[in-house]
């Protein structure tokens, strides 16, 4: 074995350390902020393995145009004359097509089977963090959307074993007397899971340093440690780190970090936010997910969290009150009231999006030994365990359980040079 340095302490570098570690691999890792603080600690902290669908999907294009240029609409982007930018978003849109949408389904379902088993595994090897096992419930004003989900979701009964199933209108106050009564209908994933993630990086930090890892908060990465056309480190601020492997998972920070690196990794930042109000006075049953507002609702122990839209604006974590009102207003269609509580708290985060909709997992090209994992979109809690699994796999034994190929980080090869734009 040899030494490991992760650039990034999010949900991803940290679930793949402990991977490491477990394997007995030295890790280090190291994070610009606080371990857990970024896109991993304010996010709807869904484990939702039915959902393993890429971003571009056929019919986003013509309800992208609608909404794109209002502020309050649930998918916002900035105007920016951009080149990259607009590269990035003429590719999105080509993958918009059925056939790109089926092959990534199927290239996520490889990466999400295993992730209740993982998560069960997490627990039961004493790693401390809230977790449910509550199902989802889609939640919709408009019957018709409800049974076209409905029929959606039903394909992810062969991968998963359990489908979806409807709720009718008279059924969802029995279930949730927190639900409006205008709602139309629901539909019911019960398979699926919510954990409090900001506690599962807490534990995951914990339980490297107990088994001997380092994680350093902090540390901003400035480049890598070259001796001749070998990778052997990484240089930070205050000096270098040397290592047998590098793992850039920073998050929606990986692109612009690769670029100065000298490496292509077209990334964009889809901004994200959420409100979490401790102790509320209105309790919901279970996680739901609005299908009209795009909005998400994750009860808590002894607290209530909403979260939601998609905002492209660049690499930025500035917070826009009309963004935070919106996720509110669209909530308040579907529950009785908005819930009343202690220290609300508003939110927002950096999802790091691919044009295509999948993860980057694998060696960056020219490269012998610096790996990346990042690009997980909404996904990043569900399929964090999975990816450290098969990427520690990959890093150490030289092959995967799964095939990454649709992951590999040189499916970019020969496009434009990538960074974020700010």
């Amino acid at each position: 074995m040899g030494k490991t340095v992760i650039v990034g302490a999010g949900v991803i570098g940290l679930c793949t350390a402990y991977e490491l570690r477990k394997r007995g691999e030295e890790v280090v890792v190291l994070d610009k902020g606080q371990p857990g603080m970024g896109s991993s600690f304010g996010n709807a902290g869904w484990v939702t393995p039915g959902l393993s669908e890429p971003l571009p999907a056929p019919g986003l294009v013509w309800t992208s145009l609608r909404w794109m240029l209002d502020p309050a609409s649930p998918l916002y982007i900035k105007p920016r004359l951009d080149p990259l930018f607009m590269g990035w978003m003429w590719r999105f849109y080509r993958n918009c097509s059925p056939a790109q949408f089926e092959a990534g389904v199927n290239a996520l379902v490889s990466l999400a089977q295993p992730t209740w088993r993982l998560f069960d595994q997490l627990a039961a090897e004493g790693l401390r963090f809230e977790m449910h096992e509550a199902g989802l419930l889609f939640l919709g004003l408009d019957e018709r959307k409800v049974k076209q989900l409905n029929e959606s979701l039903q394909a992810m009964e062969e991968h998963f074993g359990v489908g979806p199933q409807l709720v009718e209108r008279r059924e969802l106050r029995e279930r949730d007397p927190a639900i409006n009564a205008d709602v139309a209908g629901g539909v019911l994933l019960p398979r699926e899971r919510h954990i409090r993630p900001d506690q599962l990086c807490d534990a995951l930090v914990e339980r490297i340093e107990e088994l001997g890892g380092e994680v350093r908060a902090g540390v901003a990465v400035t480049g890598l440690r070259r001796h001749g056309t070998d990778i052997v480190g990484v240089e930070t601020e205050d000096g270098e780190e040397l290592a047998d492997r590098v793992l850039l998972a920073a998050g929606a920070w990986s692109g612009k970090l690769a670029a100065e690196w000298g490496f292509r990794l077209p990334l964009e930042a889809g901004k994200g936010y959420s409100v979490t109000i401790q102790n509320p006075d209105l309790n919901v049953q279970q996680p739901i997910d609005l299908i009209e507002a795009r909005a998400a609702i994750t009860p808590f122990d002894g607290a209530f969290r909403a979260a939601g839209t998609m905002e492209l604006s660049g690499l930025n974590t500035n917070l826009v009150r009309t963004r935070v009102n919106a996720i509110r207003k669209g909530i308040e269609r579907y529950l009785v009231r908005w819930p009343e509580g202690e220290r609300p708290r508003a939110w927002v985060g950096m999802r790091p999006l691919t044009s295509d909709g999948l993860p980057v997992i694998g060696k960056l090209p020219r490269t012998d030994n610096v790996y990346v994992a990042t690009g997980h979109q909404m996904l990043g809690v569900t399929l964090a365990p999975s990816t450290a699994v098969v990427l520690s796999e990959l890093m150490l034994d030289g092959e995967s359980s799964i095939d990454l190929t649709p992951f590999e980080p040189g499916r970019f090869a020969g496009r434009q040079r990538s960074r974020v734009a700010a």
